[in-house]
C-alpha cells in the first residue's frame, strides 16, 4: 500500500491494480498523492478524517509523519476503524524540494477558481478528492488535519490555525490539540482559502492547519517531538477518542490586522530571521509601503505570524496577532 502509493506519487509508476487490502482495512489509490483507506469494522466513535501533507512541498515532518502512521497500519501494530481519506498536494514541489512551483497552492481553495497553471489545477483536484469522499461519509462526523511546517523559527514550537467559517469548533478539539503537544492556536478572522479553510466552510468539518515546528529536509525532522501528533492521528484513525489535555496549557491568539503588500517597495522594518509570535510595543514601524504608507502599531501590542515581504503585490505579508481567551 504505502509503497505502490508513494511509487506512483514521486516516480510515476502506475501501480496495478490500485485497489487493496491491509489487515483492517482496504486501499484505494485515486490518484498521485491521493490514498483512501477504509476500515473492515467501523467503530462507534469513527470519524470520516482527511490527513494531508506537503500542501508546501519543502514541508517533510509531515510527509514523514504521515509515513510512520501508514508503517503502523500496514504492519498491523495499528488497527484502522474509521475511514481516512491521505492527501500528499503539491507532488512537483515535494520532488523539486521547493515551497511552490509557480504559485502558493494553500490559497488557492475555493469553488469559484478561474486561474490555470499546476496549482491551481491541482488545487481543483484536491477539492474534488475532498467533496467525493465527504459526500460518501456524509453519516459521519467530519474532520480535517491539514498538516505543515513553518518557513521560519517560532516562540511556539507548534501550533494550529482555526480557520474562519461559520462552523463552531468543538470544545474537545481544543482538550485533543493540548494532549498532542501544540503549544498555541491562533483564530483567523476572515476567508482566507487555505485548504483547511475549504473543509470547514464548505462541508462543515472540523478542520485545522498544524505547523509542525520548522522545515527541514527529509530525515533531519525531530520526529520524536512529534509523538504526541502521532498518537493523536492514530487515535482519530483507528475510530477511538483521543487522548485529552486541559486547553490552558496553550496560548491562544486572534487576528486583529492582514499586513497587505501594495507596493514594489514593500518592505519588513524587522530582521528576516524574527520568529513566529515576536511581540512588538506601540509606536514601531513593522512596515513601510510606497502605496499603503508606513505601518505603525498603534495602541495594543501586536505579535507578527508568518511574515514574508516577498509575496506577490495584492498578497498578505504577514499576519498581526493579540492574545485572546484559551476556549475551553
Amino acid at each position: 500500500m504505502l509503497g505502490q502509493w508513494l511509487d506512483w506519487t514521486l516516480d510515476g509508476e502506475r501501480p496495478s491494480p490500485r485497489i487493496g487490502r491491509f489487515p483492517s482495512g482496504t486501499y484505494h489509490l485515486h490518484g498521485p498523492g491521493v490514498l483512501e483507506l477504509t476500515p473492515n469494522i467501523l467503530r462507534p466513535e469513527a470519524r470520516a478524517c482527511v490527513f494531508s501533507a506537503a500542501i508546501h512541498g519543502n514541508e517533510t515532518a509531515p510527509v514523514e509523519l504521515l509515513g510512520d502512521w501508514l508503517s503502523a497500519l500496514e504492519s498491523s501494530t495499528l488497527q484502522l476503524g474509521a475511514p481516512v481519506l491521505v492527501i500528499l498536494g503539491n507532488i512537483p514541489a515535494l520532488k523539486a524540494h521547493k515551497r511552490f512551483i509557480a504559485t502558493n497552492l494553500n490559497r488557492l481553495f475555493k469553488r469559484d477558481l478561474d486561474e490555470r497553471g499546476p496549482e491551481p489545477d491541482r488545487a481543483r483536484e484536491l477539492m474534488e478528492a475532498v467533496d467525493t469522499f465527504f459526500n460518501r461519509h456524509h453519516a459521519l462526523p467530519k474532520l480535517h488535519y491539514d498538516l505543515h511546517t513553518a518557513i521560519r523559527g517560532s516562540l511556539y514550537t507548534r501550533f494550529v490555525v482555526e480557520p474562519y467559517a461559520e462552523t463552531a469548533t468543538d470544545a474537545e478539539q481544543w482538550q485533543w490539540l493540548a494532549a498532542a503537544d501544540m503549544q498555541a492556536v491562533l483564530h483567523q478572522h476572515q476567508h482566507s482559502w487555505t485548504f483547511s479553510h475549504y473543509s470547514k466552510h464548505y462541508h462543515h468539518a472540523q478542520a485545522f492547519t498544524f505547523e509542525l515546528g520548522r522545515v527541514a529536509p527529509f530525515g533531519e525532522n525531530d520526529m520524536a517531538a512529534l509523538a504526541p501528533m502521532l498518537t493523536l492521528l492514530s487515535s482519530l484513525s483507528a475510530g477511538y477518542e483521543p487522548p485529552k489535555k486541559t486547553a490552558e496549557t496553550m496560548a491562544f491568539f486572534k487576528v486583529q490586522h492582514e499586513l497587505m503588500r501594495q507596493a514594489e517597495d514593500f518592505t519588513l522594518c524587522f530582521d528576516d530571521d524574527v520568529p513566529n509570535f515576536s511581540r512588538f510595543e506601540p509606536g514601531t514601524c513593522l512596515a513601510k509601503d510606497g502605496v499603503a504608507g508606513d505601518f505603525i502599531v498603534e495602541k495594543t501590542p501586536l505579535h507578527v505570524v508568518f511574515p514574508n515581504a516577498h509575496v506577490d503585490i495584492g498578497a498578505r505579508a504577514a499576519l498581526l496577532v493579540v492574545p485572546s481567551h484559551a476556549i475551553t
